[in-house]
């Protein structure tokens, strides 16, 4: 399991993907301001060194290759999300043929188990005999489904991998709500050690009932099932009623996908390295200083 201070470094995580392709992106956008720049001061002068337009040349056709490398990266990161969306609707298929309402947020990834299917009485955290029940058929079909979207099982004292495998879950995060009310005299600082507990109580029914669980991990070779709370920092209906505070108090299963773009990532990075290097050719070539 990991701690509640590392889930928001793993949803971080999720995003630095996506934050290095709008980089990319900004980068490529650069350099072809810059070479505008350049074309147009060669229409200026008459006594640009004939090397200069080859080396134009080069740098323009290094931007097509980075802005194909960019469109390659954000077309693997839409599939990982269509991967998701995916996972999620059969998870919520699979819950609906076994009788249990779940909601799906497939901006965020998110299998919300709404008050029907897990409740937790106020100022509780211990799964009542219906909602331990729920938990357990959650487990089953977690079980039957998740294994075909992990990258590696562990067995035999070793770590079996897939190859080829674009996307996979990184980890599935078990995330524990309160309500608003807070507990103690309104001491919020209980709320989230309330919401870790029924996080934590969640994950141990769960994998009590399904320990195979326990064996798929990642590339990195962790478990993929975590905890976290969140206390009522994310309250899923703002209304301070009776009704809001039930459906606050509840449990996401969070899943989080990594996509296999750490090569691709270094190839873009080794490109507009070697760009740099062109453009201070061709600012030599027409003349120019640093």
């Amino acid at each position: 399991m990991i701690a509640n201070e590392s889930a928001s470094e793993a949803e971080e995580g999720e995003n630095y993907f996506v934050s290095m392709t709008d980089m990319m992106v900004g980068v490529l956008f650069i350099f072809i301001i810059m070479l505008m720049i350049f074309a147009l001061d060669f229409r200026t002068k008459t006594d640009v060194q004939d090397n200069a337009i080859d080396v134009a040349r080069e740098i323009a056709r290094k931007l097509d290759d980075l802005q194909k490398d960019v469109t390659a990266e954000i077309a693997a990161m839409d599939r990982s999300q269509e991967t998701r969306r995916k996972l999620l609707m059969t998870l919520r298929s699979e819950l609906k043929r076994d009788g249990m309402d779940v909601q799906i947020d497939e901006a965020n990834g998110v299998l919300r188990l709404t008050e029907d299917a897990v409740r937790f009485d106020a100022s509780q955290s211990v799964l009542l005999d219906r909602a331990k029940l729920n938990v357990d058929r959650i487990a089953r079909v977690l079980e039957k489904v998740i294994p075909n979207y992990v990258a590696c099982q562990s067995g035999a004292g070793q770590n079996q991998c897939r190859t080829g495998l674009e996307s996979s879950v990184e980890t599935v995060f078990i995330e524990g709500h309160t309500d608003s009310t807070g507990a103690k005299g309104g001491d919020d600082r209980y709320n989230w050690q309330l919401s870790v507990e029924r996080s934590v109580n969640t994950y141990r029914e769960i994998v009590n009932f399904a320990p195979s669980l326990r064996a798929l991990r990642n590339t990195r070779n962790e478990e993929i099932l975590s905890v976290s709370g969140y206390a009522s920092t994310r309250p899923i209906d703002p209304d301070e009623n009776r009704e809001a505070w039930a459906r606050n108090r509840r449990i996401d299963l969070r899943f989080v996908m990594e996509v296999d773009s750490k090569q691709r990532l270094k190839q873009i990075i080794n490109l507009t390295d070697s760009m740099k290097v062109e453009i201070d050719r061709l600012v030599t070539a027409s003349g120019g200083r640093k």
